[in-house]
């Protein structure tokens, strides 16, 4: 099912199954997607890497994430474009700065509590029966179920991850997140970052320490090194033009980057997916 708004506006609500899954491949620009599995045992392979998922996991994807499915069972699949919700009124939690899509770097998965189960299965059911509705209010509802839907994600997210307490923090955290998505093809240094958010490095360390998973140097660094690593798997792009596109000056400075996070050259992680993409021959 799928809404369709007078301003590009655009919302899908579907239940997929392996014969059904063509959508994750499709790309929406500037779409936002949240998968829910109802059944257990799910692969994916999301950029290249392969990942799984059981019952009541959900993921949160944005537009740049590059989705095959191996082996999946029953997904409830949702999918917006930010004309449909993330507006500027939406600058929240919820919204696209939000802490379930503020940044591609980052693939958030949450597992639903047994206690939760009963909210998301009504809201789902609501969701699907106001898609059938055709009134002047319709866009309004559907926008309600949604936030609902982001809101409950939120508040499990939070819960299950070491997220900062205070509010100023985790506000930091998320636009900080969300400025690393806009700029990170021309801007490599925390100092930079700092800058744009009136703090000092010292304080963005300090507070994603609290986190106690990566430092800003280290989002920043991991959101530059997902674009190369896509460009070189999904474009025919020359290596050289790969580094220019994403900020680096030369060539040689993109391979020490490159092979210092990934461990080989980038030319070697070309050949790589070449191997991995040759058919097998059965004896």
């Amino acid at each position: 099912m799928k809404f369709l708004g007078s301003i590009k506006e655009y919302l899908q609500l579907e239940v997929i199954d392996h014969t059904r899954c063509s959508v994750l491949k499709e790309s929406i620009e500037s779409s936002l997607t949240v998968l829910w599995f109802t059944e257990d045992t799910n692969e994916l392979i999301i950029d290249g890497k392969q990942c799984f998922f059981k019952r009541d996991n959900i993921v949160f994807l944005t537009e740049f994430h590059r989705v095959v499915a191996k082996n999946i069972g029953q997904i409830r699949f949702l999918r917006f474009n930010r004309p449909f919700y993330c507006i500027l009124d939406h600058d929240t939690e919820v919204g696209c700065k939000g802490i379930l899509f503020f940044g591609a770097s980052q693939l958030p998965i949450i597992k639903i509590p047994k206690e939760e189960i009963d909210k998301f299965e009504t809201l789902w059911k609501m969701f699907s029966i106001e898609m059938e509705s055709d009134d002047s209010l319709q866009i309004e509802m559907l926008q309600m179920m949604l936030k609902r839907y982001l809101i409950l994600c939120a508040r499990v997210y939070k819960s299950q991850e070491n997220y900062p307490d205070k509010k100023a923090d985790s506000d930091i955290v998320r636009e900080f997140n969300f400025l690393v998505e806009q700029h990170f093809k021309q801007k490599h240094t925390v100092t930079q970052y700092a800058e744009l958010l009136y703090k000092s490095p010292k304080t963005l360390s300090n507070i994603f320490s609290k986190i106690g998973f990566k430092t800003p140097l280290q989002y920043i660094q991991d959101r530059v090194m997902l674009e190369a690593k896509r460009l070189l798997r999904y474009t025919t792009l020359h290596i050289k033009e790969i580094a220019f596109e994403i900020g680096f000056d030369d060539i040689q400075t993109f391979s020490r980057f490159f092979k210092k996070h990934e461990g080989v050259s980038p030319s070697e992680f070309k050949q790589n997916i070449a191997k991995e993409e040759l058919p097998t021959l059965k004896e």
